[in-house]
Order: structure tokens, then sequence, then C-alpha cells
């Protein structure tokens, strides 16, 4: 008999059907009548399929070596379920033990773990009720990213993750070379990079935009999904090393589309999120933060604001709250900022445009007043920035003054500077972390629980 998966079963099951369920074992208790029971789960949503066995079941003779951890496979008749919070059990007509855990050392028994330590076991995690609910809340979001860009008939690309250029220009960069650094280390002290696999220095790349540009400015709208990697030392719980970027890049665009662009796809993720994952979202709000709705709901149901930094940062030095960081114009807003501009003063979504040059990357348009670019950041309440993005420098003399600026060689970007060359156009794009998403949908407070194997600094492990 075909498997039906416990999602199916829980939702479209009917009494006196006939079905074949397998997964784990969350918990089984065992009746002095001679019969036990058995919650089961197989990950394709929150709630677990309640069995009764009896005695009289083959395989019932197994029943001890069915523990928490263990996996079975199970088929029965459904029934209507005297229980509350169910609507169907199943009632075991044939049970097969199909691996055991050892109740002595199954790290995951039925109790409250810690993240801290479930991050030493990624392997197992997901079989919690935390960590299947975020994989489920990853794939919705994951689905709606594509649908939103899709159904604006956006081409989706796949930019290089080795890449020669350094897009932020930060050097945060993870070298990939086939050098023997060893041997190098004890003969010279320079590395010729001449000699490695690419004939010069390589790294995992920390963004695809420059390469979506290249597309977006042949065919179109056009937005990037993939993994994308940074050196940053940093141990914070916003920060990972490796995470995931979606990227759209828009020709033809300026900032003030690009901003509507922005906060059209946060909406529709997060409400494509709620619509699909209902169970699961209660589940964070009630376990993890019980603000998690309220905070999706204003961000759903509330115009952005739109503001200029120059005035954000007016409003944050006559506000009269004590920051840790000060706030002075020309230095970069830090987290307890945005979060007082969208949490306190505003109460709503917040996004802020027109940062200073000296802060921002070299592809930023300049403005005419010739110290701020066409910048935006777009801040949700508890989680601050979300998107940042801008409007591109579409005019080759400006981005290789800029390039120089920054500390950049424009013959090194000779393929970058050539689309301003050759048919030049106003265009525009943004960036999210797609980790960072899943933190302000599920309430998460580490960044590392968002995503299935975190790797930081002096930890790569699975």
């Amino acid at each position: 008999m075909d498997r039906t998966r416990i999602k199916k079963v829980l939702a479209e099951g009917e009494p006196g059907t006939v079905v074949n369920v397998r997964g784990w074992v969350r918990t089984r208790r065992d009746s002095k009548q001679g019969f036990s029971f058995i919650e089961l789960n197989d990950g394709s949503c929150f709630g677990g399929l309640q069995i009764v066995i009896d005695a009289e079941v083959p395989g019932y003779g197994d029943i001890k070596d069915v523990t928490t951890g263990a996996s079975i496979s199970v088929t029965g008749e459904l029934k209507e379920s005297p229980g509350k919070g169910q609507r169907v059990e199943l009632q075991a007509q044939e049970m097969k033990l199909l691996g055991t855990a050892d109740p002595d050392t199954y790290p995951l028994q039925k109790k409250r773990h810690s993240f801290e330590f479930l991050r030493e076991i990624a392997h197992l995690r997901p079989r919690t009720n935390t960590f299947g609910a975020i994989a489920r809340v990853r794939n919705a979001a994951s689905a709606a990213v594509h649908e939103f860009f899709q159904q604006r008939e956006f081409l989706y690309i796949q930019t290089p993750v080795i890449t020669t250029s350094d897009c932020e220009g930060a050097g945060q960069l993870f070298t990939v070379t086939t050098l023997n650094l060893e041997r190098i280390a004890q003969i010279q002290t320079e590395i010729d990079y001449a000699q490695d696999f690419f004939g010069k220095h390589a790294a995992l790349t920390v963004s695809g935009q420059l390469e979506a540009e290249i597309f977006a400015t042949s065919l179109g709208d056009c937005y990037t999904f993939g993994p994308t990697f940074r050196a940053e030392n940093s141990n914070t719980t916003r920060h990972l090393a490796e995470f995931w970027m979606i990227e759209p890049e828009m020709p033809f665009y300026e900032l003030e589309e690009n901003m509507t662009l922005a906060e059209e796809f946060i909406r529709h993720v997060i409400r494509a999120v709620l619509e699909r994952c209902p169970d699961d979202m209660e589940f964070f709000n009630e376990r993890i933060d019980k603000t998690v709705l309220e905070t999706l709901r204003n961000i759903t149901e509330n115009e952005f604001v739109r503001l200029p930094y120059t005035e954000a940062v007016d409003i944050l030095q006559k506000c009269g709250q004590e920051f840790e960081y000060p706030v002075e114009w020309g230095t970069d807003l830090q987290s307890e900022h945005e979060r007082f501009l969208t949490e306190q003063h505003f109460k709503q979504p917040v996004i802020l445009h027109d940062y200073p040059r000296t802060i921002k990357p070299f592809y930023m348009r300049c403005n005419e007043d010739g110290k701020t670019v066409r910048a935006m950041d777009v801040l949700v309440p508890r989680v601050g920035e979300i998107i940042g993005g801008s409007q591109r420098e579409e005019r080759l003399d400006v981005l290789e003054g800029r390039m120089k600026e920054c500390g950049l060689e424009p013959a090194d970007y000779w393929w970058y500077t050539d689309l301003r060359r050759f048919g030049t156009v106003p265009h525009s794009g943004f960036g999210l972390g797609f980790e960072r998403l899943i933190q302000l949908i599920t309430g998460m407070q580490n960044i590392r629980d968002c995503i299935p194997f975190p790797r930081v600094p002096k930890s790569a492990e699975f």
C-alpha cells in the first residue's frame, strides 16, 4: 500500500479509510488493558497522528522497542477520535518496526532542549517541533519568493558562487584556491595567484548583484536566489558566514519604483507563509515570541513610511532617548536606531533613502548634492533592516570616479563598466538575506537557528 503523508490524513482523512503511514515516534504510552497509544510524525505538518495499537496486531511484539525517535510503518483504519484537538486517529491493523532509537543514547527525549544544544546536533534537530516548523516556513517562503517574481515575468538566473570581484568592496572574502598554502608559507611570503587554478585571486561570492546587472541590461527584469558568503568575524545573533540572498535587478527602474517593489515583495512572502503554515505560525506565536503575528500583521496591513536618511537622523537626535551608539550624520544607523524608528516613533515599517555616499558601495547612484547616493533600506519592527538596495550608477565617468574613491581599479571591472559604455540605462535593485526574513517571520532570536546548517566563526560542522 502506498504511504499517505500525515498532513493529508489529518486534513482530509475520512473515518473508515485504510491508510499506511510511516514516520518517527514522538511518544508512546501503554495501557494496562493491553494496548498502546503512539504519536507519530513524518515531518509533513506540525501535528502528529495518534495511533492505537492493541496486543493482537501483527508487529505488536516489538512494542518495547517503539521508543521516542524510532521509525515505524503502520497500516490501519481511520476512526473518529474521541480526544480533543484531533479529528481522526488510526486503529492499527499491522505495524512494522523500521529502526530503533536507544532511549539511553537518543538525545531528543520528550523534554525541552536549549537551542544552543540543538545546534550541536543539527542532524537531529529537524525532528523537533521548532525546527520542523522552521523548515516548513523556509519552504513556503522560498516558494513565495519565486512565485512573486515569476508572476511579474522576472527571469530567474544563477550567478557564480566563485567570483574574482568584490561587489561590496569590504574585502570580507573567503579565498578559493588549490595552492599548497602550507608549502608556500615555508618558502615565500607572498602568494602568486597567477599560479592558482583560475590564474588570479578567486573567492566565494558576497553577492550576485554585479552579474545580475549583466542580465538585467540585456534581458530585462531578473532575480537571483542563491548562497552568498561573508568572512566577517562576527558572533552576533544577526550574522552568518554563509547565507542565501534574493537579489532582483530591474532596468529602467528608478529608486521610487525599487522601493515599491521591495514593499510589495515583503508583503507577498509574509502573507503566503501565514496562509500556508497556520499551525506552525501559531506555534511560533505561542512558544517563541508572542508578538510575531502582531508584527507580521503590522507589516502586511500598513503602508511603509518613506523617509530620507537626513530626516531620520534629525528625529533620532531630537527624540530624547539614550542610545548605545551616538547618532551623527554620515554614520550608518545601528539596529537600535532602526528599531526605535519602526517600533516607537512610527510604529510601522519604514524605508530610509538617500544615504551618505561615504558609507555606501561604489555602484550606488550619486545625487546631485555630491553628498548622498540613491540608496534605500527597508526597516521593519523587531528586526530593523530587512532589505538594502539602490538605484545603480549608470553614468560611466561617475562610476569610475566612485570606484577609485573606494580603492577599486576600474580596469578590474572592465566588463561592469562596459555595461555603462554600451547602451547604459537607469536601473535599480535590492538584496534581502533569506535567513533574516525567516528570523522576522518566526520570531527566532538567533539567525543560526534559521538555516539548516549554520556557518559561523570557528564552526562549520555537518
